[in-house]
């Protein structure tokens, strides 16, 4: 049996995340699917760094492959990218070490997400607009709340899973760029809709509907509320998975410049 790491990209519009499920498409199982296809058999595996979501995307999911063949790397990736649909691209694979773990050698992950101030006829499976007025730093104050080690059980669904819901948060980035408010959450690893969770809050609060002191009520004492405030999947990337020696993303890129063109008249 050989493994590879395979570097996955995908839009998350058409699917119920990346595990597979019963009667849902998922990407896993599209990717477990193209690749008993190839390899005539249905001794193969496909292993995330984690899941992701219902409609969330991914700019690099980290998955390790399981199977027994002779073809190269290039091989497989070309022909497992001519089967999968065009909403998920295999960018890269490579031998692994038969004891690479693509999740259990992950260090961190990150994540980021798109707010959009306009109405965007383009970007609109990729960003949460908001009509709304938001006041920046509001939420960049909220965000260095979530900075730490901490308890985020009231920034969760119920995942049994998921023996704790203690995580370490390394750090939250925020960045205008043209019409777009970018937030990216570095951190050990991620609960159910914790993201989605926390970013909600923050867009509350820049709304002036939710104060920071019930924020720290929340990470204090264990609550149902910040659910209601749970952003759609549209706005979010799984964006790096980080293995030890890899460097660390610092600047900011939006995945769609969301500018209008009469911003850009000569």
């Amino acid at each position: 049996m050989s493994r590879f790491k395979v570097y996955i990209e995908y839009e998350g519009t058409r699917y119920s995340g990346w595990q597979v499920q019963k009667n849902a498409r998922t990407v896993q199982g599209e990717l477990l699917d193209v690749a008993k296809k190839i390899f005539n058999t249905n001794d193969v595996e496909f292993y995330g760094s984690g899941r992701t979501d219902a409609g969330v995307h991914a700019l690099l999911q980290i998955a390790h492959l399981d199977v027994h063949t002779m073809l190269a790397p290039e091989i497989i990736r070309m022909k497992l990218n001519d089967e999968l649909p065009a909403d998920i691209n295999i960018i890269e694979i490579e031998k692994a070490h038969k004891d690479f773990h693509a999740r259990h050698d992950a260090v961190c992950r990150s994540y980021l997400y798109q707010i959009s101030r306009r109405r965007t006829a383009f970007g609109k499976r990729y960003v949460w607009w908001i009509k709304d007025k938001l006041n920046i730093r509001k939420m960049d104050e909220v965000s260095k709340l979530f900075v730490g080690m901490m308890n985020l059980q009231s920034f969760t669904t119920d995942d049994p899973e998921e023996k704790s819901t203690k995580v370490l948060i390394d750090e939250i980035q925020m960045k205008e760029v043209g019409d777009l408010i970018l937030i990216r959450i570095v951190g050990s690893h991620f609960l159910w809709k914790l993201v989605r969770q926390i970013v909600g809050v923050m867009v509350e609060t820049g709304r002036g509907k939710l104060s920071i002191e019930k924020i720290q009520q929340y990470i204090r004492v264990q609550s149902d509320e910040p659910a209601k405030f749970t952003a759609p999947p549209s706005g979010l990337f799984l964006e790096r998975v980080y293995y030890k020696g890899d460097k660390v993303l610092r600047e900011l890129i939006p995945v769609l410049q969301i500018t209008s063109s009469l911003d850009r008249r000569a």
